[in-house]
């Protein structure tokens, strides 16, 4: 049962790491000029930079994007 439950476990990072990748490569490519208006104009080296942090915190930025807030 715990090598069953170590699979699930491992299938969800999976998926939550898979989404986040893709998530964070639209937003380093349109979406962070829109939460914050001083990434406008930053280069290739900023957006790959941010890129793991997005990856990994996508449901905090996918929430703001969709409420529209301004990051601080």
């Amino acid at each position: 049962m715990s090598v069953a439950l170590a699979e699930w476990f491992v299938g969800v990072l999976s998926a939550y790491g898979l989404f986040g990748l893709l998530f964070g490569v639209c937003f380093v490519t349109a979406g962070v000029s829109r939460l914050d208006p001083l990434a406008k104009g930053a280069g290739l080296g900023f957006r790959l930079l941010i890129l793991p942090g997005v990856a990994a915190l996508w449901p905090l930025l996918l929430y703001r994007r969709f409420r529209g807030s301004v990051l601080e």
